[in-house]
Parts: structure tokens; sequence; C-alpha cells
């Protein structure tokens, strides 16, 4: 079958543009161009802005907000800061930080029922002669534990509350159709085995906060997991207690025209060791997997005017061309920024003609400085997409047809690999290949094969030079249920039928589809096996009648906005241990090719492969009271 090949053109010469068209975008600036909050983030902006903010407001009075890392991310996501300090808020302040007092002003706190936020809490009050504000509206972003309820009421704290409220959204809106726990020790302390005493804690928080998201999008879902992994039930089961909880509250919740289709579905960041390992190719996992991009926050240096200056833009929804392009594959990514180019010109009247560069460009627009910040973004994507083709040529390029074969077991022309070492050995001699892209390789192979012997790892890890700190990240992925060391004689197991999605538009080297696009849609057709991913308790067309009962969560139900509802179904995917964002770019792709679901997805946290790596190398991973041995531990031959 042919199939496109993949060519990469830069018509635009981006370093031409003068310093001049460049601007810095922050998440706080008031001058970006802001678009409205989609999906996630305006249902829980909005809820923050009605249960929060203007409930404490009072005409007149000026307030301090107080947050933690949680809810600051949570506002920086959801909330324009212009709309909060519109709304009587002076100043924004971090619980856990050195504050001045502000005895003349209330304090909204804003914070996670924690014991690090509730200590910050009690310690504002603590000296009612030097008390830090003149009261305090506290609004906790889920359930406060009954241990440190009984804390703070004791405290002094306690007398200078005007209210306590639990909100319910212990979740960060990451994307319109993305959630995060905000939880980067997760994979550690769900995976390590040194860990155990800490696990079953970090589950019941995931319950809640995972119950919290369910509230918040007015969903009682059929519960399902990953039968394979015993710790998926365990989840589960205590996500349903917490859902049984709400609803018994706001027995409507969940109801409404297919509603009772709606399914959440929990996995182990084992149901796809494969994902996570691959050079992607589309815009946005590219840039975050070869860029070591961190906050969302893009640095890239200009010339022009006679120097070079460090400029930073966020990465975020509030960027129309970033939602354009952000699943795009490399290849098309410059081909659409000079279309949405041309098509601004156009829109502006400009006499551009067919072949405008953007020096030429730059040139009208000194006579024209009031589109400068336009013209930024089309600069900022022409500059992150020529930095990726950067990173790849000469590197990742050799990388990803191997990486693509091993994933796949076949090649381009859909013929079975029938020797595999041949591929990889050529990468692993290579001594311009990194240790960590060796790595990649390594466990890939590892994959296809579902295990190799003791006497091959040793070989693998020689050919390649690995370190022997480095190759605890290959043996300790074994702790995630995968087989890396097997026996000869063991019997393959037999491997899931992926879908046939190749095509002509198919490029080569981007072949492999994530598992999690599988799954979503099996689930949506309702083919998806009930004995590898069981119910907790299947859904009935209503629930009215059998709502268990409670009292412990309140009223915070009521008065909820018109943008909280949707009509039809979700698939709501979890995956314990870090997501991807290839498997963030299928919820969309399912969305827009189904039209009546609604995909989300959701994590402990964000994976890029360096911290994928990173976190399989953590100590956390090792025995704290045993010295480090090989990759092999006791079965080592001992050094001559």
């Amino acid at each position: 079958m042919e199939r496109k090949c993949v060519s990469y053109s830069y018509v635009l010469d981006v370093k031409s543009l003068p310093d001049l068209f460049f601007c810095v975008a922050r998440r706080a600036s008031t001058r970006r161009l802001i678009m409205a909050p989609l999906g996630l983030k305006a249902i829980v902006g909005e809820k923050i802005m009605n249960n929060v903010i203007k409930k404490a407001r009072e005409k007149g009075k000026w307030k301090v907000l107080v947050v933690d890392k949680l809810s600051m991310k949570m506002i920086s996501s959801c909330c324009k800061m212009t709309d909060i300090m519109s709304e009587g808020i002076t100043i924004v302040e971090d619980i856990t930080k050195r504050r001045e007092p502000l005895p003349s002003m209330e304090a909204i706190y804003l914070i996670t029922p924690s014991d690090e936020s509730v200590e910050g809490l009690i310690d504002d009050f603590r000296d009612p002669q030097s008390q830090r504000y003149r009261g305090a509206h506290v609004f906790f972003t889920d359930t406060i534990p009954d241990t440190l309820f009984r804390l703070l009421t004791k405290s002094r704290a306690s007398k200078a509350m005007k209210a306590l409220t639990e909100i319910h959204i212990a979740f960060l809106p990451y994307e319109s159709q993305v959630f995060s726990l905000d939880k980067v020790d997760a994979f550690q302390d769900f995976y390590s085995p040194f860990k155990a005493d800490v696990k079953a804690n970090m589950l019941e928080r995931c319950a809640e906060q995972i119950a919290t998201l369910c509230a918040t999008l007015k969903e009682y879902p059929g519960v399902r997991y990953r039968g394979e992994y015993k710790d998926c039930a365990v989840l589960a089961q205590m996500l349903q207690e917490k859902l049984d909880g709400y609803k018994a509250d706001d027995p409507t919740m969940g109801e409404g025209p297919d509603k009772s289709r709606t399914q959440l579905l929990i996995l182990d960041r084992g149901f796809d060791p494969v994902s996570p390992l691959l050079h992607e190719l589309t815009l946005q996992a590219m840039s975050y997997d070869l860029l070591g991009i961190e906050n969302d926050v893009y640095r890239f240096e200009t010339s022009g005017m006679g120097e070079t200056r460090m400029k930073e833009v966020v990465l975020d929804e509030d960027d129309d061309l970033w939602l354009t392009l952000r699943h795009k594959h490399i290849a098309e990514v410059s081909t659409a920024v000079t279309r949405s180019l041309k098509d601004f010109s156009a829109s502006k009247k400009m006499n551009t003609g067919e072949k405008t560069t953007m020096k030429e460009l730059a040139q009208m627009l000194k006579k024209m400085p009031q589109y400068q910040k336009e013209l930024s973004k089309f600069s900022t994507h022409l500059h992150l997409a020529e930095d990726c083709m950067n990173r790849y040529q000469g590197t990742v390029d050799k990388l990803c047809r191997v990486e693509q074969d091993l994933a796949m077991g076949l090649d381009a022309e859909g013929e079975k690999i029938k020797d595999p070492m041949r591929l990889i050995v050529p990468i692993l001699l290579d001594a311009n290949v990194s240790v960590s892209d060796k790595i990649r390789i390594i466990l890939l192979y590892i994959f296809l094969k579902n295990g190799v012997t003791e006497e091959n790892l040793c070989k693998l890890l020689q050919h390649a030079n690995i370190p022997p700190e480095d190759s605890d990240i290959i043996s300790n992925m074994a702790h995630m249920g995968l087989p890396i060391v097997s026996e000869g004689t063991t019997k393959k197991a037999k491997k899931a039928d992926r879908k046939e999605r190749i095509s002509e538009q198919t490029y080569q080297l981007s072949r492999w589809t994530p598992l999690m696009k599988d799954l979503i849609e099996d689930a949506i057709e309702d083919k998806l096996d009930p004995k590898q991913y069981p119910y907790i308790s299947q859904r009935q067309t209503s629930a009215k009648a059998t709502a268990p009962s409670s009292a412990r969560y309140g009223n915070w139900h009521k008065n909820r906005g018109p943008t909280e509802m949707k009509t039809g179904p979700r698939i709501i995917l979890f995956i314990i241990g870090g997501m991807t964002y290839s498997e963030m770019r299928c919820v969309y792709e399912v969305t827009q090719a189904n039209g009546k679901w609604e995909a989300l997805i959701g994590s402990t946290h964000i994976l890029t492969t360096p911290k994928y790596l990173k976190e399989l190398q953590h100590p956390d991973f090792l025995d704290p009271n045993t010295p480090p041995e090989g990759i092999l531990g006791p079965n080592e031959p001992p050094a001559e």
C-alpha cells in the first residue's frame, strides 16, 4: 500500500521578523488576547466565580484571596484575573508563603483540606492581638476530614470564620476535555513496593477528587476498571462509594436523556506501556517531549533590532491558533500557519500577493503596529514548529521508524517484523543516540518480545552501553505488572487485537494509535469486554428509587448554572500513574468523529517521556534497607 511521504518545508523565515512583533504572553497578563474558556474550564470557572468569589462579595469592601497550590492552578486555568479583581479582590496570596498582615481586610480562603493548608489557616489567626486578617470566608475544594475539621473548630480561627463551605472541585481542568489531579508523586506511591503504606491513602484521595469531577459535571457514571491490575478495582470501589454519597444528596445527579449510558473507566499506566515511550510527531506532544516545556511556557530566542531576546509564551486554550494546531502532524503545521496568516492578511485588506514572506509582512506591519499582537501568535507557532524540526532532524527521525516498527510489530508496508534485533542494534551501537533514547528502544523491543531472558537483557544493556543506574528504569517497569525478564520457555501472552487504522493518509512515522482510542470507541459502541473491564455497578435507566441515603454533603449542589448541563452521554477515562499528550489528543478525535458522546480523560498527572523515565528511576523504587544491586539483582556474577 502506498502511503503518504512526510515532507517538511518552511516557507516563512521566522528569524527575519523584527523584535517589535513579539510579545511576552503571561498567564496573568491583562494584555493577552483572551478567549472564553471551553468545556471543563468554563464549568469550573463559573462555579468558582459564583460559589466562591461572588458569594463572599460585600459591596464597597475589598478582600484578599488566599489560595494554595491546587486552587491557584484551578484559578489560573479557569478564571481571568480581571474578572476576579472586578469582584472586589485586591490581591491573591499563597497560603504557604510569608504574607504581610492586612488586619483591616477580610480574606476569602480557597484551599484544599490538607494538613498544610488547614495549618496555614489556623496560623493566620493564632494570635488574637496580631491576626493576619479581620475575618475569614473559608471555601474548601472538597470534603474536609473529620480530624482536620475538629482541629479547625477548636482553634481561634473558628471565631474569625464568617463561612465554611465545601465547593467540591478538587481537580485541575487542564484543557476543555482534560483534567488532572495534580499528584506528581502518584506514580511512585502507586507502583513502588516500598510505598505500600501510603498507597491506600493516595487512592482514597484520588477517589474523592474524581468524585468531585463527576459531581461538577452532574454525572453518575457506571464505574468500570481494568481487571488485570487489582488496585484498579480498589480505586473503582472507593469511587463508587463516594459517588453514592453525592447521588444521595442530589438524586438528580446523572439524570437526563442517555445519561445512564455514561461510563467512567479506571486504568493503570501499565495498560499501554508503549504510547509513553514513542516520539510523537503531532505538535503538542512533540513540543513537550523534545523542547522541555515546563508549566506550559514555551521559551524561545528572537533576534531583531540588533539584539537577541528570550521570549515566553503560554501554550493554552486562550490561543485560538494553538487550538487549531496542537493536534496536527508537524508536517502540516507550517502550512497551516501560513494559511492562517494569509487569511488574516486578506481580512485586513493587505495587498500581500501569493508568496508574501514574513519579512515583507513585517515591513507592512511597521506601518500598522496595531496588528503586532496578532502577528506575534503566528511567529510564536512558527518558532515552535522550527524548534521541533531542529530537534527532530538528524536524531529523532532515524529513531521514529524503528520505534513504529517495534510498536506495531509490522513495517511500513504491513509486513511482520521477523528479526527485530537487526532493527535495534545499529541504534544501540550509535554513540550519537542518547541513553534515554536507547532505553526507549530497548523497552519497545522487550514489549514486542513479551519479555526477554536475563542473558539477552544483559547483552542489550552492554551493546547500548547503558550505565547501571539507568538500567533501573528497565527493571522497575516490572513493578507495573509488565513482562521484562522472562524464562526462555515462558508461553507468550496473546496480545489484544488492534483496530486497523492505517490508510493512504497515515504518515509512515505515525502509524501507532494509543490503545486509549480503541478503548473509548469500544466503550461507546458497547463492545468493551466486560470480563477484562468489569463494572463495579452498572447504571440502570433511572437510579432515583434506589439512591442510598447520606447527610454528609450538605446543599452544595443547588443553584447550578446552565453551562454545567450536557445532554448526551460521556465516557470518562482515568489513568493512575500519568497520561500522555497523544492520549489526550484521542479524546478530541473521538468526540469530533462521534458527535453524540463526549470523551474526557484525566490522570494523577501529565507525562512526557523524559518525566516518565525519570519517575521509573526515582529513589522510591529502591529498598531503603538494602544497598543497590544491578538490574539482575543477587543473580549477577561477582566482579572479578
